[in-house]
C-alpha cells in the first residue's frame, strides 16, 4: 500500500492517521506535527526517508513564486536537503485550485459580495488566490509589512506587491522562519491588530494562522476565505460574527486534506519517485476536486456541525461515493 507522510511544523494535537481509497488506489495518509520543532522535523525527514513513497511539507512553504519568480525559503529548504522520497509542500495544488476560488465560491454563497474588496495578510504566499480574486474585480490590500514583518504598511495593488518582492523575499528566505509565521505554541496566540484593514475588507483572505494571528474582536458579516480549519477554528469565527467560511482545500472524493497532504498523495499513487509537474497535477483534479467549500457560519446555531454548500458538480460526484466518514488531515 502506498504511504504520504505529512511532517509539519504546526501542532502535534492535529496528528492524524488513516487508510483511504484515492483515484481507486489504496493509500496510507498519516500527519505527524513538531510543534515548530525545526530539529525533530529534519530527525523525522531522515528516519522515513525511502521507507514512505511521499513527504508533504506541513506548516509552511519552501519556496513563494511571486510574478513568474520563484523565492526559496532557506530556513526551511535545508530540512529537506539530501532526501531521496520526493517531498511536495502543496505548492503545486494551490497553485491549480487557489486561481480559481474567487469565480468558484460566489455562486455557493448566500448572495453578491458587495463591496468587492479582499484583505490578503501576505499576498506573496496566496500569489495565485490573489490573481483570480483581482480578475473577479475586487480592489485588494496586501499585509505583507504588517503580518509579515510588523511594519503596519498595507499595500493596495498588485503591482506594489510585484515592486516588493524582488527588494524583500531574498532577505525574508533568510531570516529563521518563526520570525516570519507562527509555528508551534504561537500559533494558539491572538494579538489583536489592524482592526481598520479588517474592517475595510469584505472578504479576509490567506492561511488561517494568519488570519488568526490579529484576529479582531468582532468581524461582522465578513467572508473568510482560508485555508484547512479545525472545529474550534470555526466556533472561534462564528463567535466574532464572520458571515461565512470558504475553505479551498481539495476535496478527493469527497474527502478534505491540506494541500502539502493531496499533493504528496497524487505523488505517491503516480509511483514516478519525483514531484509532479503542473500538467500531471491538473490532470489528476477534477471539477468537484477543485470547488472551495463555503458555511454559512450566522446561519448556524452556536456548537453546530457544519453544513457545507456544495456545487452541483461536487454533490452529484459525491452522491457516488460511500459515505463513510474521513478525518481531516493538514
Amino acid at each position: 500500500m502506498k504511504r504520504a507522510v505529512s511532517i509539519s511544523l504546526g501542532s502535534s494535537r492535529r496528528d492524524k492517521r488513516v487508510e483511504t481509497v484515492l483515484k481507486g488506489q489504496p493509500v496510507v495518509l498519516e500527519r505527524i506535527g513538531t510543534d515548530g520543532d525545526q530539529g525533530r522535523m529534519r530527525q523525522l525527514f531522515l528516519e522515513l526517508d525511502g521507507q514512505v513513497d511521499a513527504f508533504g511539507f506541513g506548516g509552511a512553504d519552501l519556496g513563494l513564486e511571486v510574478n513568474h519568480r520563484y523565492y526559496p525559503l532557506h530556513s526551511v529548504a535545508r530540512l529537506v536537503e539530501g532526501l531521496r522520497t520526493p517531498v511536495v509542500d502543496g505548492s503545486g495544488i494551490r497553485k491549480l485550485v487557489e486561481r480559481e476560488t474567487a469565480r468558484r465560491m460566489e455562486p455557493l454563497l448566500p448572495g453578491p459580495v458587495h463591496p468587492r474588496r479582499a484583505l490578503f495578510c501576505v499576498g506573496v504566499a496566496r500569489y495565485h488566490m490573489a490573481l483570480g480574486f483581482l480578475e473577479a474585480g475586487y480592489q485588494l490590500r496586501f499585509g505583507d509589512l504588517a503580518f509579515g514583518l510588523g511594519i503596519p504598511v498595507f499595500l493596495r495593488s498588485l503591482s506594489a506587491l510585484h515592486l516588493l518582492a524582488p527588494l524583500v523575499l531574498p532577505i525574508m528566505g533568510r531570516l529563521p522562519f518563526e520570525w516570519l509565521y507562527p509555528t508551534g505554541p504561537a500559533q494558539e496566540r491572538i494579538v489583536p491588530r489592524f482592526r481598520s484593514q479588517y474592517a475595510w475588507a469584505t472578504v479576509i483572505a490567506d492561511d488561517f494562522h494568519y488570519i488568526r494571528r490579529h484576529l479582531p474582536e468582532r468581524l461582522e458579516g465578513k467572508i473568510v476565505v482560508t485555508n484547512t480549519t479545525t472545529p474550534e477554528d470555526v466556533a472561534l469565527l462564528q463567535d466574532r460574527g464572520v458571515a461565512c467560511l470558504v475553505t479551498t482545500t481539495p476535496r478527493l472524493e469527497g474527502r478534505t486534506f491540506g494541500t502539502n497532504v493531496v499533493e504528496a498523495a497524487l505523488v505517491a499513487l503516480a509511483g514516478k519517485g519525483r514531484p509532479l509537474t503542473l500538467e500531471e497535477l491538473d490532470t489528476l483534479l477534477d471539477d468537484a476536486d477543485r470547488t472551495p467549500t463555503v458555511v454559512c457560519l450566522d446561519r448556524m446555531q452556536s456548537g453546530a456541525e457544519p453544513r457545507p454548500a456544495r456545487s452541483p458538480a461536487a454533490q452529484e460526484a459525491e452522491s457516488h461515493r460511500p459515505s463513510t466518514a474521513h478525518p481531516e488531515i493538514s
